[in-house]
């Protein structure tokens, strides 16, 4: 399952493994939202609701896709966020572990407060 993340700075391709809340994901595309931002992680809100999954991690890589089920978010880190130990994202929560994005330099051309669509890819 691939989505396909838009916005007027930047298109980035995500790769999704097969897991509920990624179907459920993928099923919803396409949507719109306002893009926010927290260090070096863009996140957005999602018509998904989701329950945590047993893989749910905090500390992720750079490019993992997640879903931030406290907030039916997706969570897209490329860096260090407020709370980050060492160079690794580290998130407000465990989220669940969608997948992964082969280029994410993209993400640091989003700003918070832009428009962002998510596609089937």
């Amino acid at each position: 399952m691939k989505l396909r993340l838009s916005s007027s700075e930047a298109n980035i391709l995500f790769e999704l493994r097969d897991t509920p809340t990624a179907r459920a994901l993928f099923e919803a595309a396409p949507f719109e939202a306002r893009a926010q931002t927290w260090g070096d992680e863009v996140y957005f809100s999602t018509p998904v609701s989701a329950k945590l999954e047993p893989d749910a991690r905090q500390v992720v890589e750079p490019g993992t896709v997640c879903f931030w089920t406290q907030g039916d978010a997706l969570a897209l880190p490329f860096g260090r966020t407020p709370i980050s130990t060492d160079a690794r994202p580290k998130l407000v929560n465990p989220c669940n572990v969608l997948g992964s994005i082969a280029d994410f330099s993209p993400l640091k051309r989003i700003k918070a407060g832009d428009k962002v669509r998510v596609d089937k890819a």
